[in-house]
């Protein structure tokens, strides 16, 4: 009986759906093969695949791959990540029309590749390894063009559509299941050394290019439009558009940030 519960905690869905779907895009693409099995194959976990995955992709002539490899490894399993990249990596999954597979955000995708970068650094600022995570923030930064400060706070659920341009602050904070696009930016409006960025609620969508300035709060549900500066607090379960960015109504539905609508009509 006892046996039968751990073999029942062991098993992984996400995991196992995504090796199913690696041994399709293998028999597909036979050309991937080398790193279609280095990259989950080969590997008997998520959290493992992943930390190969961040070493390869921010390994350096001043940082190799083994080290980071087993830096990654260590905060992965140590501050219990997993949770947050299964989160993440469904997020982009059911949101983004152009992801087909789970495989897809892991192997292709920068935005979802930076956030699990990023949860890494975070740990380790957290953790007091400031300039090493710094050297993550700055890694991130040069390989994927997404600007993440080590001390920003991210929930869960994290989808960022084309994840481009991306800036997020050192003392912004974002809420579960938020979905933004390409040339965000989470940013402050002066140089003090103390709150000076926007708190980004639970659910809130973000359309391309928006600036959210200051230690604002977006509400819960919200909406932001494409193209808009938003220096004012946001109410929960509005939209805002413009510049300066005001209510033109409200979030139109009940998870703004699952549905991606972001027609004001």
């Amino acid at each position: 009986m006892a046996q039968t519960a751990a073999q029942l905690d062991s098993i992984d869905p996400v995991w196992d759906k995504m090796l199913g779907q690696a041994q399709s895009a293998l028999a597909q693409e036979p050309l991937l093969g080398a790193m279609i099995h280095s990259s989950i194959l080969h590997h008997s976990s998520l959290e493992q695949a992943l930390s190969y995955r961040i070493a390869l992709k921010l390994a350096s002539a001043e940082m190799p791959e083994q080290i980071l490899r087993e830096i990654a490894d260590d905060i992965i399993q140590s501050e219990d990540l997993g949770a947050y990249s299964r989160a993440d990596l469904m997020a982009v999954r059911e949101r983004d029309p152009a992801c087909h597979s789970l495989t897809q955000p892991l192997l292709f995708f920068k935005g979802f590749q930076a956030i699990q970068a990023y949860r890494v650094g975070h740990a380790l600022w957290c953790d007091g390894r400031k300039d090493l995570a710094y050297f993550f923030q700055s890694r991130i930064s040069e390989v994927f063009g997404i600007d993440i400060h080590p001390a920003a706070v991210i929930g869960r659920g994290l989808m960022i559509d084309h994840a481009h341009s991306i800036v997020i602050g050192e003392t912004a904070v974002v809420g579960d299941n938020v979905s933004m696009l390409h040339s965000v930016t989470l940013g402050g409006t002066g140089k003090q050394d103390d709150e000076r960025h926007p708190k980004i609620g639970d659910g809130v969508l973000i359309g391309a290019g928006a600036k959210v300035l200051g230690n604002i709060k977006v509400g819960h549900c919200s909406r932001i439009a494409a193209g808009s500066v938003v220096l004012h607090e946001v109410p929960p379960c509005k939209t805002v558009a413009g510049v300066p960015a005001k209510i033109v109504g409200e979030a139109g539905c009940e998870q703004p940030s699952i549905t991606m609508d972001q027609l004001l009509v």
